[in-house]
C-alpha cells in the first residue's frame, strides 16, 4: 500500500511538472506570437501614412482599430474562456491574429486594412487575460513573479522577432507579402496551443500566503483599492509606451533615416525591453515592486526627452538601454497582480487589469497623434515624458499594501 501510494504521488509530482512546463510554452509562445503581431503595426504605420496620405491623427486611429478592439475584448474573451475552456478561445484568438495579417496582405485597399486590423484585434483580444491566467494558475507563490517575468520577456521577444523579420522583408519585397507571409505562422500557433495547453481544474479557493487584499475579495467584497491603484499605474505605463511609440518612427526619419531605419530602431527599442522584462522582474524579486517602478519610470521620462535631442547616431544607439526601462515596469506591475486578489478571481482580474492598461494604450496613439498635428512630435513627446512621472506617487502608496516586496 505504502509502496502504490509512493507511486501514485510521483506519478502526480510529474504529472504537475509536465503541466507546468506545458503552461509556461503556451502562454509564453501565445504571448510572443501576439505582441509581435501587435507590434508589426507600428512598422506600417510610416508605409501607410505615405500609401494613404494621412495626418498623425489618423494614423495613430489606425493603431487604435487593432489595439483597441484588443482591450474592449478582453472581459468578453475571459468569460467565453470559462465556457468553452482557455485552450479553445486562444488557439481560435491566435489564429485570428494570424489571418488579419493574411487578409491585410490579400487587401486591395484601404476599408479591407480597417477591417483586418479589427479583426487582429478580436484575436488578440484572448491571449493577455487567458495566457496569464494559465501561467498564474501553474505557478504559485514566490515563482509566480518569477514565471510572469518570463511570461513578459517571451512577448519582448515575439516584439522583437517579428517587426524584425518584417523589416527584412520589406527588404526584398512589398509589405502585402511581406506581412501575409508572418501572418501564415498564426494559423499554424493556433492548431499547436489547441493541442498543447493544460486543463487544469478549478483553482483552490483560498491560500495560506493570501494578503489582506485577497482576504476582503475572497469574502466577496471583489477588488480592493490597491488592485486600482496598480491598475492606474500600469495603465498610465502603457499609455505614455503607447503614445511615444506612435512617434518613434517618425522622429527617426525626421533625424535622416529610411523606412527601414525606423524599423531597426524599433527592433533596437525591443531587444532592450525584452531584456528589461525580464531584469525587472529579477529587481522587483529582489529589491522591492516600488523601487523598481520609481527608478524606470523615472528613466523613461529623461529617455524619451533625450531621444528628441540628440541626433541619429546617438538616439539608435540609446534605444536598447531606454527600451530597458520603457517596458520593464510592466513586468512589476502585472506580476503583482495575484497578490492583490483572490486566487479564484484571477481570471477576472487579469481581464479587468488588461482591459484597462489596453484600452489605455490603444487610446493613446489617437489622442497624441491628434496633439502632435497640433503642437507637433518633439513637443507632444515632452507632454508624454511628463506624464510617466505621475506614477511615482502612486506607486508610492502602495507600499502597505504590497508589505515586504514593496521596500
Amino acid at each position: 500500500m505504502a509502496i502504490s501510494a509512493s507511486t501514485a504521488a510521483a506519478a502526480d509530482a510529474m504529472a504537475a511538472r509536465r503541466d507546468e512546463r506545458r503552461a509556461l510554452i503556451v502562454g509564453c509562445g501565445a504571448h510572443a506570437l501576439h505582441d509581435g503581431y501587435t507590434d508589426m503595426v507600428w512598422l506600417a504605420l510610416p508605409i501607410w501614412q505615405a500609401e494613404f496620405a494621412l495626418g498623425y491623427g489618423a494614423v495613430g486611429l489606425l493603431r487604435t482599430l487593432f489595439s483597441g478592439t484588443m482591450a474592449a475584448l478582453q472581459i468578453p474573451a475571459s468569460l467565453l474562456a470559462e465556457r468553452l475552456g482557455g485552450a479553445v478561445v486562444l488557439a481560435v484568438g491566435t489564429a485570428l491574429c494570424g489571418l488579419c495579417y493574411v487578409l491585410a496582405g490579400l487587401s486591395a485597399g484601404f476599408p479591407l486594412l480597417l477591417a483586418a486590423l479589427v479583426l487582429g484585434g478580436l484575436g488578440a483580444s484572448t491571449q493577455h487575460p487567458i495566457a496569464s491566467a494559465l501561467v498564474a494558475r501553474a505557478f504559485a507563490g514566490p515563482r509566480s513573479l518569477t514565471a510572469f517575468g518570463t511570461y513578459n520577456f517571451a512577448g519582448d521577444i515575439g516584439k522583437m522577432v517579428l517587426p524584425a523579420a518584417a523589416t527584412g522583408l520589406l527588404l526584398v519585397m512589398p509589405w502585402r507579402p511581406a506581412y501575409a507571409l508572418l501572418g501564415l505562422l498564426g494559423l499554424v500557433a493556433g492548431a499547436l496551443i489547441f493541442v498543447l495547453t493544460p486543463r487544469f481544474g478549478p483553482e483552490p479557493a483560498e491560500r495560506a500566503e493570501v494578503a489582506a487584499d485577497v482576504a476582503a475579495a475572497a469574502r466577496g467584497q471583489g477588488f480592493g483599492p490597491s488592485y486600482f491603484v496598480l491598475l492606474a499605474i500600469a495603465a498610465i505605463d502603457s499609455a505614455t509606451r503607447m503614445g511615444f511609440l506612435v512617434f518613434l518612427p517618425f522622429l527617426v526619419i525626421a533625424k535622416g533615416g529610411s523606412v527601414t531605419t525606423a524599423g531597426f530602431a524599433l527592433t533596437l527599442t525591443f531587444i532592450g525591453g525584452a531584456a528589461g522584462k525580464l531584469s525587472c522582474a529579477w529587481l522587483g524579486a529582489r529589491f522591492g515592486v516600488i523601487g523598481t517602478i520609481c527608478i524606470t519610470e523615472a528613466l523613461t521620462a529623461a529617455g524619451m526627452i533625450a531621444l528628441v535631442l540628440l541626433p541619429l547616431a546617438p538616439a539608435l544607439a540609446l534605444l536598447p538601454l531606454f527600451g530597458i526601462v520603457l517596458n520593464g515596469t510592466s513586468s512589476a506591475t502585472y506580476g503583482s497582480v495575484p497578490e492583490l486578489v483572490a486566487p479564484e478571481k484571477r481570471g477576472r482580474a487579469f481581464s479587468w487589469f488588461y482591459t484597462g492598461t489596453l484600452g489605455a494604450g490603444a487610446l493613446a496613439p489617437t489622442v497624441s497623434g491628434s496633439i502632435g498635428d497640433l503642437i507637433g512630435v518633439p513637443a507632444t513627446v515632452v507632454v508624454v515624458s511628463a506624464l510617466v512621472l505621475v506614477t511615482l506617487p502612486l506607486a508610492w502608496s502602495l507600499r502597505p499594501a504590497l508589505g515586504p516586496r514593496a521596500a
